[in-house]
C-alpha cells in the first residue's frame, strides 16, 4: 500500500528524546538507530550532569539521551525529576521513549547470550529482570512512547525508530495500526483498542478459513455484515477527529489496535481498511499484524 506523509502544523524543529527501558529490551539498538538518523546520541550520562546539558542552550541537532539502571547515580526519583525539569522547558521539549519487552523474552535473551544481568550479577537473570522492572515501573507509566520489542528483531526496531523519529523540517503524526488476537492478550504501547468480535467471522466459512483479512474475499465478507458500515464509519470519523487534536498537542505518534478471536480475519480487515482510508487522507500510516507476523516467523 502506498503511504504518504502530510505536512501538518509546525512544531518545535529540534527534538529531545530520553531513551530507557529494561536491559536486553533493545535500548542500545534504539540509541544507535537515532544516532544514524542524525541525533546527537549521549548514552548513560550521569544524572547529576544532565542539568549542565540542559543549561548548554538549544542545539541545532536533535538529541537522544540514553539512561538505564547502570548509570552510576541512577535512582527512579532522580530520573523522574529530570523528566519533569526538562519537560517543563518548552524551548527544548522532551519525549520519553521506553523500550519494553516481555519478561520471558528477556530471560531467553540473557540465556542465549550468557550475559549476567547488571542488577543481579551473582543471581539468576530472572532475579535481575524482576528487580529492574520494578525499579523502572514509575518511569514506564511516564513514557510518551512505548515500543514493545518482544516479537521484534533489531531490524524491526530500527525501522520503527526511523518511522517515528526521522528528522524533518516539519513534524508529522505517525499513525500505527495493529491487529491482534485476544487469546494472546492486548498488545503493548497502544493508545486506543477496539473489539471487532461482534462482526461476522469468516472462520466459519470453509473457503475463507485459510485466508486472512489482507485478502479481498475476506474483506468483502466482513464488510457485508450489516453492522460493519456503521462501525467503520464511526471509527474513521473518531480517528479523523482525534489525529489533528493530537497534532495540536505536539504528539508525534498514535497507535490503534483492533482485536478479534484469532487475529486473522476481522481485526486484520479493519486494520487494512482504516489504514488505507487514513493514508488517502494524507496521514503517515504503518501497519502491524501481530498474529500474521507470528505465524510467518514460525513457518520460516
Amino acid at each position: 500500500m502506498g503511504v504518504q506523509s502530510t505536512t501538518l502544523e509546525a512544531a518545535p524543529a529540534v527534538r529531545r528524546v530520553l531513551v530507557t527501558g529494561p536491559s536486553g529490551a533493545g535500548r542500545t539498538t534504539a540509541i544507535r538507530a537515532l544516532e544514524d538518523l542524525g541525533y546527537e546520541a549521549i548514552d548513560n550520562l550521569p544524572l547529576s550532569l544532565v542539568p549542565r546539558l540542559m543549561e548548554g542552550g538549544a542545539s541545532p541537532r536533535p538529541m537522544a539521551l540514553g539512561i538505564d539502571v547502570r548509570n552510576r547515580d541512577f535512582s527512579t526519583n532522580a530520573l523522574i525529576e529530570t523528566i519533569d525539569t526538562w519537560g517543563a522547558d518548552r524551548t527544548q521539549p522532551l519525549e520519553v521513549l521506553y523500550i519494553d519487552c516481555a519478561v520471558e523474552t528477556l530471560v531467553n535473551r540473557f540465556s542465549e547470550t550468557r550475559r549476567r544481568h547488571p542488577m543481579a550479577p551473582a543471581e539468576t537473570p530472572r532475579d535481575g529482570i524482576d528487580k529492574e522492572i520494578d525499579l523502572l515501573a514509575p518511569i514506564r507509566v511516564r513514557a510518551d512512547m512505548l515500543i514493545d520489542t518482544t516479537e521484534m528483531s533489531p531490524h524491526d526496531l530500527r525501522a520503527q525508530i526511523a518511522q517515528w523519529f526521522a528528522v524533518s523540517e516539519t513534524r508529522s503524526l505517525a499513525v500505527s495500526i495493529h491487529s491482534f488476537s485476544y487469546k494472546r492478550g492486548l498488545p503493548r504501547g497502544i493508545d486506543m483498542v477496539l473489539d471487532t468480535r461482534f462482526l461476522s467471522n469468516p472462520y466459519w466459512e470453509e473457503s475463507l478459513r485459510g485466508l486472512d483479512g489482507t485478502s479481498a474475499a475476506v474483506q468483502n465478507y466482513v464488510a457485508s455484515d450489516e453492522k460493519f458500515t456503521g462501525f467503520f464509519d464511526r471509527v474513521l470519523d473518531l480517528t479523523r477527529t482525534l489525529l489533528p487534536a493530537y497534532v495540536d498537542e505536539g504528539k508525534s505518534y498514535f497507535a490503534i489496535a483492533f482485536g478479534c478471536t484469532g487475529g486473522q480475519h476481522r481485526s486484520v480487515t479493519m486494520t487494512e481498511l482504516l489504514a488505507k482510508a487514513l493514508a488517502e487522507d494524507g496521514w503517515q500510516v504503518s501497519i502491524r499484524h501481530r498474529e500474521l507476523e507470528r505465524r510467518s516467523a514460525a513457518q520460516a
